[in-house]
């Protein structure tokens, strides 16, 4: 019962730090978040790449489902945020990872598929264009995997995206071993391929430049969950680099409650696949959630999965607004309602587990992510 006890402390343990000035703003929650190190790494046996590639990832388990389901284990949270790294060689591993909670921290804390869904009613997506927006901020952090996805720039070499770009909950997926991160950069007129943009060189319109993916680390609780019930919750994944890309990055944060996101509303831009070459951006009111997963109805397609959901809010340490990255866009679910089925997408939390985990996996010291 120790254990549980310990869990139900890591799951409650993050405590919302709301402004006290009359001059109410949406302001970040202040969180002291568990340590998550690894504790032993085994090397495993190559994969075979031989899963196909999909761009969403669908489950009948939603909200009443997930809040009915009994709280895991202890042992099991270890197991499902224990991960495989995969290198770009193709050699695997698989790392297990104990959590702590140091004395310091006080407040702490398959379903049906139909074409072409996941437009509600008018579609209220937005196009973006020209280098003005596409090279600035925080457009300019949406990324392209080579296996069709979106990605985040959450470092100066690290990519956030969704696991099931990556594995499919079995298998690893065609192209992971040689994957690559696309950078939208200006295509100019004169074929030139200097940095700078001039008036007699005008870029005529963007194209992709490949960065190889060095290696790539996905949670246990994807690879055993499936994708079904408490896989979908774990469907996250981070890429690093060969090499800087040398952009802006928006930092990763843990997710507030709905209730307290400015408007109760997310944003996310990807690249869905029915707008080729095009980055397309939306925002929508969160219409519920649990603790692990937002469910919403913004209009998306498959490509759009992977997408670093973010909201903006007051930073009071250093008075300034700031957007963080607080979950993943992972797919569509249908829903059995009371017997009337019913569509959301779904975005995967970060937690205060998850914080600390994909910031280690950032950072390599848990002392820089103390703080969420």
């Amino acid at each position: 019962m120790a254990g549980l006890s310990t869990l139900i402390f890591l799951l409650c343990a993050a405590k919302d730090v709301l402004p006290s000035n009359s001059h109410w703003k949406p302001t970040w929650p202040s969180y002291r978040v568990p340590v998550i190190l690894p504790r032993s790494t085994l090397n495993l046996d190559k994969p075979q790449f031989d899963a196909e590639a999909k761009l969403e990832v669908v489950s009948p388990c939603g909200p009443e489902c997930h809040k009915s389901s009994p709280l895991p284990t202890y042992e099991e949270v270890k197991n499902y945020l224990s991960y495989e790294t995969l290198y770009a060689n193709g050699s695997l591993t698989e790392t297990e990872v104990g959590i702590y909670i140091l004395s310091s921290s006080g407040d702490g804390s398959q379903g049906k598929s139909r074409t072409k869904r996941q437009i509600y009613g008018y579609d209220s997506r937005f196009s973006i264009f020209g280098k003005d927006f596409l090279l600035n901020y925080p457009f300019s952090t949406s990324v392209k995997l080579s296996t069709g996805c979106t990605g985040t720039l959450v470092a100066e070499k690290h990519v956030l995206t969704a696991a099931h770009c990556i594995h499919d909950g079995k298998s690893y997926v065609k192209g992971a071993q040689k994957l690559r991160v696309g950078f939208l950069k200006p295509k100019l007129k004169d074929g030139s391929k200097g940095a700078n943009i001039t008036n007699s060189s005008m870029p005529e319109k963007m194209k992709f430049q490949w960065i190889r993916v060095k290696r790539t680390h996905v949670p246990k609780g994807w690879i055993k969950g499936n994708a079904n019930d408490i896989g979908m919750d774990y469907d996250y994944a981070l890429l690093e680099l060969k090499k800087p890309h040398k952009r802006k990055f928006m930092k990763i944060g843990v997710s507030p409650p709905a209730r307290h996101l400015p408007g109760g509303r997310i944003h996310f831009s990807g690249y869905d696949n029915d707008r080729p070459g095009n980055l397309v951006y939306r925002f929508c009111d969160v219409k519920d959630e649990t603790y692990d997963l937002l469910y919403q109805q913004c209009d998306a397609q498959p490509g759009a999965s992977g997408s670093g959901v973010y909201v903006r809010m007051w930073k009071r340490q250093n008075h300034k607004w700031e957007r963080k990255i607080i979950g993943i866009f992972s797919g569509h679910q249908w829903v059995d309602m009371n017997g009337t089925p019913q569509d959301f997408n779904v975005a995967v939390r970060i937690t205060p587990l998850k914080y600390a985990q994909i910031c280690y996996w950032i950072k390599g010291n848990y002392l820089d992510c103390r703080e969420g």
